[in-house]
């Protein structure tokens, strides 16, 4: 089977890819009900690669240019994958590897130093080099219990703003504070259009609300409420929180107390927030908040891995020496000594061997070398040095980026 990899730039042809993405993923309807030419509002030009054999369009894969932020608060260029499907006649026979092969290389022209995505299936990407380097939790709240402590301060004033406004003003929040956690990534223009599309496609009910004065908005919050055709009779009326940014102390109290006093609301769900996330120490009663799900976020793919490790920030005084193997990049394929002071080409003998997949999940510091080492994924010469490494890697915020893309 011969595969021909091209560029889609029409809008028939990224209409067809979309319906193909749709196709491989089997819960999503053909898309329709787009204006002439708004598929082009939602894809950035040159990065849809459709795959074809004999003529025909089986699969198809695209990226949107960003940036992402590294431990220490370097930001670096950033490919946000997406879209990867192929149709099910033709999967397993090379195609998701060929369009992934070329974007990888398409990636690196571009000088982009990591690939991120939100992986479908958890058993696909690692052998393409991809590991998982954040993790996200949901999180219920009980609101009759969910009293904050005392102590805990009052944030900042929150208004709600009209819908139709919020794809204005909620781009300009997000990138006028954007935060420096390990993970945050940028939300492109197409990012914003599809996000909107989605929202004024669906016919729920949806709120957004602001913190702070306005021109001078330092977070916000998306959410929508559930069961509504039980709304008046419901014993455990909710709220889901879909988008919840809030990047200062400050904001994340005044959101957050905003949220937890609405009327009516018995239950607030909190869908993506990160790990290390401190809302149930501000409960007088934690019992009121719990956990009903952990998941796989960020899925990262090192492309540069010398400009990776030198961009980020290390702790502790020790020193480590650590070989990659990157069978797919093989240019990745070096020794390196990692410090406090920075990370640097070498030609000493390694004291850790890891692959791509290992290296993707230890950079922003959501994984141990430990881990890595008890999975198989990094092997020690020196016994102390995952031990080492870990404190060089370790970050003291979660790394976290919020949403998917």
């Amino acid at each position: 089977m011969t595969i021909e990899l091209k560029i889609l730039d029409s809008e028939d042809d990224l209409i067809a890819a979309a319906n193909v993405f749709r196709a491989a993923m089997i819960g999503f309807p053909p898309m329709s009900g787009l204006r002439p030419g708004q598929i082009t509002d939602l894809l950035e030009p040159g990065r849809t690669v459709g795959a074809f054999v004999d003529g025909q369009l089986v699969g198809t894969a695209d990226a949107v240019t960003s940036r992402l932020t590294l431990p220490g608060g370097a930001i670096v260029g950033h490919a946000a994958v997406t879209h990867i499907g192929v149709l099910p006649s033709h999967t397993r026979q090379g195609v998701a590897s060929a369009l992934i092969r070329h974007q990888f290389d398409d990636i690196a022209a571009r000088g982009e130093v990591v690939a991120t995505l939100r992986a479908s299936e958890a058993t696909i990407y690692g052998r393409y080099g991809y590991g998982v380097a954040s993790s996200s939790q949901t999180l219920e709240v009980q609101t009759a219990r969910a009293r904050l402590r005392p102590d805990v301060g009052t944030g900042g004033p929150v208004r709600l703003i009209d819908t139709s406004r919020a794809w204005d003003v909620l781009p300009r929040i997000y990138a006028e504070n954007r935060p420096s956690r390990p993970g945050t990534i940028d939300r492109p223009a197409v990012w914003w259009q599809g996000a909107r599309l989605r929202a004024e496609s669906s016919t729920g009910a949806a709120y957004v609300a602001v913190h702070g004065e306005p021109g001078a908005e330092t977070g916000f919050v998306r959410y929508r409420p559930t069961d509504t055709e039980r709304w008046f009779v419901s014993e455990q009326r909710s709220i889901v929180v879909e988008d919840f940014f809030a990047p200062s102390a400050e904001a994340y109290l005044g959101l957050l107390r905003f949220l937890l006093g609405l009327d009516l609301i018995d239950r607030v769900v909190f869908w993506m927030l990160p790990l290390d996330d401190p809302l149930p120490l501000l409960l007088a009663d934690r019992r009121a908040v719990r956990a009903t799900a952990v998941h796989d976020e960020t899925w990262l793919r090192i492309i540069d891995v010398p400009a990776a490790l030198s961009a980020r920030r290390y702790a502790g005084n020790g020193a480590v020496t650590i070989a990659v193997d990157d069978s797919l990049l093989q240019q990745n394929s070096r020794r390196f000594t990692i410090g406090s002071d920075g990370a640097e080409p070498t030609d000493r003998p390694a004291q850790l061997e890891v692959g791509s997949e290992g290296l993707s999940a230890v950079l922003l510091g959501g994984t141990t070398w430990r881990d890595l080492a008890v999975a198989g994924l990094a092997r020690a010469h020196d016994p102390a040095a995952p031990a080492v490494a870990d404190q060089l890697f370790a970050w003291p915020d979660a790394p976290h980026a919020g949403f998917f893309f």
